[in-house]
């Protein structure tokens, strides 16, 4: 890493120290009155802060809480759509006998591929989503589903087309 790399690095490095000495307190509060729970916003303020940390570039704040509680709504947003796809995952084992119950790590596993599969799909229409999942979760045929949902089978290739190409595209293709 060249020297002007790293002291950029150490530069903001400072930046996110002296926001978060200087407002964490703050956004730790806010995060609480919107949670009813302190634990979970003291989580969610070192999500928000691991957020501005992985940011690639450096950025002037001029607005700090209006910027913290930006990117605080989103940490939200993804803590609630989490915590809405478990709970909707744990209806589901509920119905299962006790001997094809998955572990709890193999929960943990399958509900955090399903919230990634759920970012992926983020911003399709819902028909388009219930294709893609139908299709790659339930394994039904192209057939079933354009029955099922009174559609064409052109219309669920299409829409497999879509969904594929969404995934594609928002994964980050230079890890």
């Amino acid at each position: 890493m060249s020297a002007t790399k790293t002291a950029a690095k150490q530069d903001a490095l400072q930046q996110v120290n002296e926001l978060y000495q200087q407002h964490q307190s703050w956004l730790n509060s806010w995060l609480r009155n919107k949670l009813g729970c302190s634990h979970r916003a003291a989580d969610l303020v070192q999500d928000t802060f691991l957020r501005v940390l992985e940011r690639d570039e450096p950025v002037e704040i001029k607005e700090p809480k209006a910027f913290l509680s930006t990117i605080a709504r989103r940490v939200l947003s993804n803590h609630w759509r989490r915590d809405k796809i478990e709970k909707a995952y744990l209806d589901a084992l509920m119905g299962l006998p006790e001997t094809v119950t998955p572990s709890e790590e193999e929960r943990a596993i399958l509900i955090e591929t399903v919230v990634e599969i759920d970012l992926l799909l983020d911003g399709l229409p819902l028909i388009v989503k219930k294709t893609f999942l139908y299709v790659q979760l339930e394994g039904m045929r192209h057939a079933e589903v354009a029955e099922k949902l009174s559609i064409s089978v052109t219309t669920v290739k299409r829409y497999l087309t879509r969904a594929a190409a969404q995934c594609y595209f928002s994964l980050d293709i230079g890890e």
